[in-house]
C-alpha cells in the first residue's frame, strides 16, 4: 500500500492531469460542433426570416400574392444553400447548392417580371459562399424593390 506522503505529493499532479485531459477533450469537441452549430443557427436564421416574409395579407391580387409569397419561399433556399457552402463538404450536395443559388435566383427576378417589378439588382456568387439578406425584412414586402438587398461575407474555412 502506497504511504501517505507518496499521495498527497502525486495527487495535484494527478488531479491537474485529469483536468487538462477533461480541458483538451472539452475543447475538441467545441471544436468539432462550431460549424455544425453555426449550420444549425444560420439555417434556423433564414427559416424564420422566411416563414415571417411568406406572411402576406392578400391584396385581391392572386397573382402578386403568390409571388409575395414565393420570393421570400425562393430567398430562403438560397440562404440554405449559401449555409451548406459555407460550412459543408459534400462535393455533390455543394455544387447542388450552387444551382439552387442560380436557379431560384432567376426564379425571384422572373416572379418580379411578371407582376411588374425589376430584377434583383444583385445575386450571389454561388462561388463565394456569401450570405444574402434582406434589409428591413419585417417592415419590407419581398415586391419592395428598394428594401431587398443583398450582403456577402467571405467564406471562412
Amino acid at each position: 500500500m502506497p504511504r501517505p506522503t507518496a499521495i498527497r505529493r502525486f495527487l495535484p499532479i494527478l488531479i491537474t492531469a485529469a483536468a487538462a485531459s477533461a480541458a483538451l477533450v472539452s475543447v475538441r469537441g467545441a471544436a468539432a460542433e462550431s460549424p455544425q452549430a453555426a449550420f444549425a443557427a444560420e439555417n434556423d436564421a433564414a427559416m424564420d426570416k422566411m416563414m415571417a416574409a411568406m406572411h402576406v395579407e392578400p391584396s385581391g391580387d392572386i397573382d402578386r400574392d403568390f409571388a409575395t409569397m414565393m420570393i421570400p419561399h425562393h430567398q430562403g433556399a438560397i440562404d440554405m444553400a449559401v449555409a451548406e457552402l459555407r460550412y459543408g463538404r459534400n462535393e455533390q450536395l455543394r455544387r447542388i447548392a450552387q444551382e439552387i443559388i442560380v436557379e431560384q435566383q432567376q426564379e425571384i427576378d422572373a416572379m418580379r417580371l411578371a407582376v411588374g417589378l425589376p430584377a434583383s439588382t444583385q445575386a450571389p456568387a454561388p462561388t463565394q459562399g456569401g450570405i444574402c439578406t434582406t434589409r428591413n425584412q419585417a417592415q419590407a414586402t419581398p415586391l419592395d424593390p428598394h428594401t431587398h438587398t443583398h450582403t456577402h461575407t467571405a467564406r471562412s474555412q
